[in-house]
C-alpha cells in the first residue's frame, strides 16, 4: 500500500509543477489599458509564452505575449518580431513589475492580431 501512495504522490508532484511554473493572469490590472508604441529592442517566440522587449521613449517594457501555437494560428510569425521593428502593444501593466505588461493585441504594420 505505501508504495502506491509513494507513486501516487510522485505523480501529483510532477504533473503539479507546470501549474506552480505558469503565473496568474491576475498579477496584471486589467482596470488600466495601456496602449504602448515602441522599438522591438528584443524578442522571444518559446513556451510558455512570447514576449518582447519594446523600446518606448523613457523606458523599456518587459511584454508578455500569447503562446506561439497561438501566435502562429492567429498570424502573427516570428519574422514579425525582429529586433528594430516599430510595434503597438494594448494590454495591461504588471502590478508589482512596473516595467512588465501582459500584451492583449499587437500591432504590426497595418495588422492587428488579437493575443488572447
Amino acid at each position: 500500500m505505501s508504495k502506491i501512495r509513494s507513486l501516487l504522490m510522485v505523480l501529483v508532484a510532477v504533473f503539479s509543477l507546470p501549474v506552480l511554473a505558469h503565473h496568474g493572469w491576475s498579477e496584471y490590472d486589467s482596470s488600466k489599458e495601456l496602449k504602448l508604441t515602441g522599438t522591438i529592442a528584443e524578442s522571444g517566440y518559446e513556451h510558455p509564452h512570447g514576449h518582447i522587449r519594446l523600446a518606448t521613449p523613457g523606458k523599456t517594457w518587459l511584454a508578455v505575449l500569447a503562446p506561439p501555437s497561438r501566435m502562429n494560428a492567429r498570424g502573427l510569425s516570428p519574422e514579425e518580431l525582429k529586433k528594430g521593428m516599430t510595434v503597438t502593444v494594448v494590454g495591461y501593466q504588471n502590478r508589482s513589475k512596473p516595467e512588465e505588461m501582459r500584451a492583449e493585441r499587437i500591432i504590426v504594420g497595418a495588422k492587428t492580431v488579437e493575443l488572447r
